[in-house]
C-alpha cells in the first residue's frame, strides 16, 4: 500500500489511521488484537491513542488504550512494522488541560510503559493550556527528543494563534517544531479547518490527520432518522447534532458517489478527504474488522473531479 509522508517530519503512512479511542472502552483487549492484526495485515501501519483513553469508561483511568496497543505490540513482535502516534496534555476529567514541562516529562514516561517502547514516533499536544507558555512546551519536548524518547511532535486541540505562536517560537528559539495537526475535519464539520488551519498548515507544510473523519459514524450512512440512533449505544446521541437538511443532503451526495463506485458511503467520505490538498491521511476507528473496508476503498479510490464537486456542495456552509 502506498505511503505519504507526515509532513516534513520522515515518517510515512498509510492513507487512513487507526483512531485506538475504542480500544478499552467499547472493544475489549481480545477484540483489539484481531482489529489490529487485520490493519496490519491489509498494509495500514499507523496508528493513533492517547493518554487519556478511555478514562471517560467507569473504573477507567486512562491509558487503557495504550496498554492494550503496548500488549498486542509485544505480543506480536511487531514495533518496526508500526508507527505509534500518543498524545499529552487532556484534562482526563480534570479540572483543565496541563501542557507544562513537568506533566509531560511525567506523562511521557508512562506513556512508553504501558506501550512497552523505547520512543514515540510522534508525540503530540492533545489540548493546550494557554496559561503555559509555548516555549515550556516546545522545551519539555526538546528534551524527550534528545534523550530519544520522542522522535518528532504535533499538535491536536490549539488555537490557530497559538499554533503559529508555537511554530514561530520554534523557529526563532531552535526548538523541535510541530510537523503534524490534527484537527476536526470532514465533510459536515468544514468551516473551523478550512477557515483557521488550512493556511497555517500549507504555509509551514504541516502533515495534516484529521480526527472524526466520519463525524461520529454519521458520514457511514446509517444514521437517517432518530429511529436510527440506538444503532450504536456509544455514538448515537450524537446523531442529532447532524440529522438535518444540510446533513441529509451530504448523506445524497454520499449516497449518488459510493453508487457510482459501488463502494460504502464511509469510503466515499474517507476519500474525500484524501482528495483535499492539505490533509495527508484521515483518522478512523474501527470497532470491528468488517469497517476496514471503507478504509480499503479510501485507500484505492480515485474521485473525479465532478464527485468532488458533488460532495463539496452539498457540505458547503
Amino acid at each position: 500500500m502506498k505511503k505519504i509522508d507526515l509532513g516534513k517530519s520522515g515518517l510515512k503512512t498509510a492513507p487512513v489511521v487507526l483512531g485506538g479511542n475504542v480500544f478499552g472502552w467499547n472493544v475489549d483487549e481480545a477484540a483489539s488484537f484481531e482489529i489490529l492484526d487485520r490493519f496490519l495485515e491489509m498494509g495500514f501501519n499507523t496508528i493513533d491513542t492517547a493518554n487519556s483513553y478511555s478514562h471517560w469508561v467507569p473504573g477507567n483511568e486512562g491509558g487503557e488504550s495504550e496498554r492494550i496497543i503496548g500488549n498486542w505490540m509485544k505480543s506480536r513482535g511487531n514495533r518496526s512494522q508500526v508507527t505509534i502516534i500518543t498524545k499529552v496534555g487532556s484534562a482526563k476529567g480534570g479540572p483543565r488541560p496541563n501542557v507544562s514541562e513537568k506533566h509531560i516529562l511525567e506523562e511521557a514516561e508512562k506513556s512508553l510503559k504501558r506501550l512497552q517502547i523505547e520512543q514515540i514516533d510522534l508525540y503530540l499536544t492533545h489540548n493546550d493550556h494557554e496559561d503555559t507558555p509555548v516555549e515550556e512546551t516546545l522545551g519539555a519536548y526538546e528534551k524527550l527528543i534528545s534523550q530519544g524518547k520522542v522522535k518528532y511532535i504535533g499538535a491536536s486541540n490549539m488555537s490557530p494563534e497559538r499554533l503559529k505562536e508555537s511554530l514561530e517560537a520554534s523557529e526563532k528559539n531552535g526548538l523541535p517544531r510541530y510537523q503534524v495537526l490534527q484537527p476536526e475535519y470532514n465533510l459536515y464539520d468544514r468551516e473551523g479547518y478550512e477557515k483557521q488551519y488550512e493556511l497555517i498548515c500549507q504555509q509551514y507544510q504541516l502533515g495534516v490527520i484529521p480526527y472524526y473523519a466520519l463525524a461520529s459514524g454519521f458520514l457511514t450512512g446509517k444514521y437517517r432518522s432518530e429511529a436510527d440512533f440506538g444503532k450504536s449505544a456509544a455514538r448515537g446521541g450524537a446523531m442529532k447534532n447532524y440529522l438535518n437538511p444540510r446533513g441529509l443532503k451530504i448523506l445524497d451526495a454520499l449516497d449518488k458517489v459510493a453508487k457510482k463506485y459501488e463502494v460504502s458511503q464511509a469510503g466515499v467520505a474517507l476519500s474525500w478527504l484524501l482528495h483535499q490538498p492539505s490533509i495527508t491521511a484521515p483518522i478512523a476507528s474501527a470497532t470491528k474488522t468488517s469497517h476496514f473496508t471503507a478504509f480499503e476503498e479510501a485507500a484505492r479510490l480515485e474521485l473525479d473531479q465532478e464527485d468532488i464537486d458533488l460532495l463539496s456542495e452539498a457540505s458547503s456552509y
